[in-house]
């Protein structure tokens, strides 16, 4: 699936789209707004005569009169502070807008004779209190930035972004019902979901995609992925993730925030063949985008950490009119296929070890491999388990505490004469140090590997369990 052939992010949702339709069929009065003194002549007029136009005498209209069409358009704006009117105003910017997607530009060459941006005149409506309004104005704000010929930038992007990550995590917009979509709190779900739509728009513009994640947006994502969501809101998330997953770059930014144990719990879950599609989307993305090696074995590993594999072989049975969801199906099921057949492998073992960054990889819990190497780990002087036992001394990270307790254990009972080896490296001590770490993690893989270690000293063991029991448990003993 391609940007280009993904489905328009600017289609409205169907209250926004209501509520267009209910305004669009109450005219309004502009000869009474000129009458006031409310309006200039130029513009009572000029509007007038745009709303007789029809649809297919619009363009010829706007190439001759573009300019002033904007400036009409933005002075009723500015001189009208009635609710209904100024919806009406908005409603008709957006549709002209939506028509074609070059029109953009005229309110670009009005800009550029004021000396302001063309967002300008519509990032303060963010602040009004009716959500129709603000919405609609977002929704121009997204239209300008994406399809114009100029960035939006500095403090404007900051702005626009600002609000949208403050709408999206927002707690009373969100659906309540993963598996209908049905809502509570009025219609408030839906116009969330318009924010999203403005943000799926920003994001097919590559400058942007940088700029939201320098404003931590994609914790903003990951969040609202993580709260129970509609599948709709959740099905946008995730459409975002898929379009910051074609930029190279994005793909190394997107390992710090554990996007494919999200995703994949949510292709568990999802019914919806929609939600399936995109997930399986960007998961080809940061295999297929990441421009470096070490990043695709990562998610890789990750997808196959988490059963993502399994998944693929049960949709793999079924059959799809989509075939982007056949064709990402064969390409995940090929690469992963690839990955597990390294995953056993002694290098891939040893490679991690020496990285220093151990982490809970299916190799460390793969019997077979324990089972094949344990022994190679004494292999150049015992150099494997030299690392292994210097990361329990010198490691302050959890994980890597943890898993490397947990390979101790797994060498002693897979290599006969290990325990002693172990001893002898000073292992057995610097795993008993860590029986008594704040995180549990590290104390149950430390407790475990100590099992392992004392398995004829069960007197020994038992005296360090009850010494980790509080004191009045103790007593009472």
């Amino acid at each position: 699936m391609d940007i280009h052939g993904a489905v328009d992010a600017a289609v409205p949702t169907n209250i926004i789209a209501a509520k267009a339709a209910e305004v669009r069929a109450n005219k309004v009065n502009w000869q009474s707004y000129l009458q006031g003194q409310m309006i200039s002549a130029e513009d009572c007029e000029f509007i007038k005569r745009f709303e007789m136009t029809r649809s297919e005498e619009k363009q010829v209209m706007l190439t001759n009169e573009g300019q002033q069409c904007a400036k009409t358009f933005l002075n009723l704006m500015a001189h009208i502070s009635k609710e209904q009117t100024v919806q009406y105003i908005l409603t008709m910017i957006d549709d002209t807008l939506q028509e074609n997607h070059q029109r953009v530009n005229i309110f670009f060459d009005y800009a550029k004779r004021t000396k302001n941006t063309a967002w300008s005149y519509f990032l303060p409506m963010l602040n009004r209190q009716d959500l129709f309004t603000v919405h609609m104005a977002a929704r121009i704000i997204a239209k300008l930035a994406a399809w114009g010929r100029e960035m939006m930038e500095g403090s404007d992007l900051n702005y626009y972004f600002n609000w949208i990550k403050t709408q999206l995590s927002s707690q009373k917009l969100r659906a309540t019902s993963a598996e209908t979509g049905t809502v509570s709190s009025g219609d408030s779900s839906q116009y969330v979901q318009c924010v999203a739509g403005c943000l799926q728009l920003m994001l097919r513009v590559n400058e942007y995609r940088f700029a939201w994640v320098e404003a931590d947006g994609v914790n903003c994502i990951m969040s609202v992925l993580n709260n129970k969501c509609g599948f709709q809101l959740q099905y946008q998330m995730i459409f975002c993730i898929w379009l910051l997953a074609f930029s190279p770059q994005m793909c190394e930014n997107l390992r710090r925030f554990n996007v494919v144990p999200a995703l994949s719990d949510i292709l568990q879950e999802s019914a919806k063949e929609k939600v399936t599609r995109i997930i399986l989307a960007a998961f080809r993305n940061l295999l297929e985008k990441s421009s470096e090696r070490e990043t695709r074995q990562e998610y890789a590993l990750a997808m196959i950490q988490c059963k993502v594999l399994k998944q693929l072989e049960n949709l793999d049975q079924q059959k799809y009119d989509d075939e982007d969801i056949s064709d990402d199906i064969k390409f995940l099921l090929e690469k992963l296929g690839e990955s597990v057949q390294d995953l056993s492998s002694f290098d891939e073992y040893s490679s991690e070890l020496k990285s220093g960054r151990l982490e809970w990889s299916p190799v460390h819990k793969s019997e077979k491999f324990w089972r094949e190497n344990a022994a190679r780990l004494n292999e150049k002087n015992y150099e494997l388990l030299k690392i292994l036992t210097r990361l329990l001394e010198v490691s302050d990270d959890p994980q890597v505490l943890a898993v490397a307790a947990h390979d101790v254990g797994e060498y002693v009972r897979h290599y006969p004469r290990g325990k002693r080896v172990i001893e002898q490296l000073g292992g057995k001590q610097l795993v008993m140090n860590h029986m008594h770490h704040e995180d549990q993690q590290v104390r149950y893989n430390a407790l475990l590997a100590v099992q392992k270690l004392m398995v004829h000293n069960w007197e020994y063991l038992g005296k360090q369990l009850q010494s980790e029991q509080p004191p009045a448990v103790a007593a009472r003993s």
